[in-house]
């Protein structure tokens, strides 16, 4: 197998729930790809692990397939005769009784495709625990799923599991310093540029970056992985959305599709696929942030740093958003095997350069020795126009305690940036209303140098440069 990187708060906090006198039902959460199996893998090395997984969810499917595939796996797990697959609770009983001693950890895979034919099973789950599960004070029970949104509805929120749930942990991408780790001996030989380059699509989503090949260019990776048919990036997105949304993937397409070349408000998406904001589309937003693909960024008030109503959302998902500006256009070409000349990726870098930053901000913390527990509001802040003020939005945005706001620009250039940018930020600054007694700090983000003269300018009161965030 690869080797294991990063997670170590993850999976030291999993460890604790073996110092407990009893037992644990646990919940993890997070996108597909995202290293949760793998984490569990390592969790459960030193210890009897028995993992079941539901089966994919399909039209043709029936409860009775699903019910006998589990027995199946409990004939092979605990080397047993499959037992009768009519219900559910005679299945967990089973399951129960083979680990009712010794320390024990079991994996339900992806829960939300476990029982999702037969209403019963999610309440015979929860009988199980209480009746059965729950005797062993060396047993953890680990409910493992990838879509974030039906487990926060059917098991977070549900009154059957209020109170038995001991630990719920949501996976999200790797820190940029652990994905650093993926480029093996090389990484040291390897620029900051080259990999953005590849971590611009990818993310620091593990099973992705597992695939780089540090011996070949980022280019050479990329062209590898997404613009070749057997390429993994490729299907990718098919494969995901399928499996995840099933029947009703095809609206949940059109919803990321809406915001493929920026943010935008709930008006303007319910606009662009013709559902209204009211309705079921703000439960298919909600399942597209908790599933990791989106974020929803609120900008707040500065004169007493309240949240507003007003937000947009975004794709924070940087393959999301690669996949759809350049593999899915081009996907004719690259089944034929006729696209002779990779596109040019200029167009949306600017964009998966504030992901990258955006969501490694406490690596800015850092970078800034900003305690966070001083800090009011940090978020993209955005200002509609008004006859008041000018409209305004900044790449992202700080709010101290103390009146200071950090006011950011992320920018990629593939060259040092010029002294043109200096004066962007001050346009932006000039647009901001702000109370009396606030400080502005502006922040430079930049991934290939700066000239003498922005340095020599003294505008910026801190210049970080994105090689450093890939640093331990």
């Amino acid at each position: 197998m690869p080797p294991f990187h990063g997670r170590k708060k993850e999976l030291n906090i999993l460890k604790e729930r073996l110092d407990k006198k009893n037992a644990s039902l646990v919940v993890i959460k997070g996108r597909r790809r995202i290293g949760k199996s793998r984490l569990l893998l390592e969790f459960g090395k030193p210890h009897r692990t028995l993992t079941f997984s539901g089966l994919p969810p399909s039209d043709k499917l029936t409860a009775q397939q699903e019910r006998e595939d589990f027995a199946g796996q409990l004939s092979r797990e605990l080397n047993m005769p499959a037992p009768r697959a009519d219900d559910w609770g005679s299945l967990l009983w089973h399951l129960a009784d083979q680990t009712k001693k010794g320390r024990v950890i079991i994996v339900l895979d992806e829960i939300n495709w476990i029982g999702s034919k037969d209403p019963t099973f999610l309440g015979k789950l929860k009988n199980a625990w209480d009746l059965h599960f729950s005797k062993n004070p060396k047993l953890v029970l680990i409910l493992n799923g990838s879509l974030t949104g039906w487990i926060e509805r059917n098991i977070m929120s549900s009154t059957g599991f209020l109170g038995r749930v001991s630990l719920d942990l949501t996976l999200g991408e790797l820190p940029l310093h652990e994905c650093s780790l993926f480029w093996g001996a090389a990484s040291h030989r390897i620029s900051a540029y080259e990999k953005f380059m590849f971590l611009s699509v990818t993310g620091g989503v593990p099973r992705y970056l597992e695939e780089i090949l540090p011996k070949d260019s980022a280019e050479e990776n990329i062209r590898r992985l997404c613009f070749r048919k057997e390429g993994l990036l490729f299907n990718e997105f098919d494969r995901i959305f399928s499996d995840l949304f099933s029947r009703r993937n095809a609206i949940y397409r059109r919803i990321v599709g809406t915001l493929t070349d920026g943010s935008r408000s709930i008006d303007e998406i319910s606009q662009s696929v013709g559902r209204d904001k009211s309705g079921v589309l703000s439960e298919y937003l909600d399942d597209l942030e908790l599933a990791g693909f989106l974020t929803r960024d609120y900008t707040w008030k500065i004169k007493d740093g309240s949240q507003s109503k007003f937000s947009r959302f975004r794709i924070s998902d940087n393959y999301l958003r690669f996949y759809l500006k350049y593999i899915q256009p081009n996907s004719a070409k690259i089944r034929r095997g006729t696209l002779i000349r990779l596109p040019s990726f200029d167009g949306v870098m600017g964009l998966q350069f504030e992901n990258l930053v955006l969501n490694n901000r406490n690596l800015i913390h850092k970078t800034l020795n900003m305690d966070v527990n001083n800090i009011v509001n940090d978020s993209p802040f955005f200002q509609r126009s008004t006859t008041r003020q000018k409209g305004c939005q900044v790449d992202y945005m700080i709010q101290t305690k103390r009146n200071t706001l950090y006011v950011f620009e992320i920018k990629f250039k593939k060259s040092p940036l010029q002294k043109s940018v200096i004066e962007e930020v001050k346009r932006k600054i000039q647009s901001i209303s702000v109370p009396k007694n606030f400080s502005f700090r502006p922040v430079l983000v930049h991934v290939n140098g700066v000239s003498d003269a922005v340095k020599e300018a003294d505008f910026f009161d801190h210049i970080i440069d994105f090689g450093s965030l890939l640093s331990p």
